[in-house]
């Protein structure tokens, strides 16, 4: 159902059971699945490709033009999964040349006021609470949780499950399944809550804390620690997801508490 009021380019391709309110407008090379919803004063501009069953309320832009300043034009998109919601004045630019597209994932959460800039990978059931802004590159992996008012610099990679809790300045790559905190952003502990909330074993928790353990209150740098914790402990998906992550982490990973230099 598609309003008199709203602009809808010719060229766009609208699924059945779309509805479109007043006020907004969709650009030429945009893609809706079925059951969306489009709320008044949205503009979803080139290259948009958005899937089934989503919600994007009032004031959103998505796929915007990238504010880096090499942009030059060329085609590229915004992928936005099924079953997200996207809140009030979230601004979603789309990709450049480093990787053709920005990537929402399925079943998230787009807080309002959120941006999320040029490249970036955000996996599914994502939660990023209101004016969480993340620059260019940033990946996001699914379940991770990042609290209101964060800023996440360019290129940082945030692990799986995680939680990063409200005003926070993510400049370091931040593991799987941990919570991250204070200020320059810590290990502040296990995730065990969410983890919990999602099927782990308290057994699966033990030694992902002790995977932890290891590497942020024994004291080793982090060569050393992961070293260890292949020898030591046995091979779990978990544990062998934690040492890839790190070893393979371009700008380092936050540091412990105790140990911010």
């Amino acid at each position: 159902m598609n309003q008199p009021l709203a602009y809808i380019h010719p060229e766009a391709k609208i699924a059945d059971n779309v509805v479109i309110e007043p006020f907004s407008t969709i650009h030429k090379d945009v893609e809706i699945g079925e059951g969306t919803w489009v709320g008044s004063n949205v503009t979803i501009m080139e290259g948009a490709r958005i899937g089934k069953n989503c919600k994007i309320f009032p004031g959103a832009v998505i796929s915007g033009v990238p504010q880096d300043l090499k942009f030059a034009g060329e085609k590229t998109t915004t992928v936005i999964g099924d079953n997200t919601v996207i809140r009030e004045c979230v601004t979603i630019s789309r990709g450049t040349v480093e990787k053709h597209k920005t990537v929402i994932g399925s079943n998230c959460l787009i807080m309002a006021y959120v941006h999320i800039a040029h490249d970036c990978q955000v996996s599914d059931r994502v939660i990023l609470a209101n004016c969480v802004q993340l620059a260019g590159h940033v990946i996001v992996d699914d379940f991770a949780i990042i609290g209101g008012a964060t800023a996440v610099h360019q290129f940082v990679k945030i692990g799986p499950h995680v939680m990063v809790a409200g005003g926070s300045l993510v400049r370091k790559d931040v593991p799987p399944f941990v919570t991250a905190a204070r200020e320059p952003l810590s290990y502040a502990g296990i995730n065990s809550i969410g983890l919990r909330r999602r099927g782990f074993t308290n057994d699966k928790i033990n030694e992902i804390q002790e995977i932890y353990r290891r590497i942020y209150l024994k004291g080793m740098n982090n060569s050393k620690a992961l070293d260890a914790i292949q020898m030591e402990m046995p091979s779990s998906k978990e544990r062998d997801e934690i040492l890839n992550f790190i070893r393979n982490s371009d700008r380092g990973v936050m540091k412990g508490y105790n140990n911010k230099i």
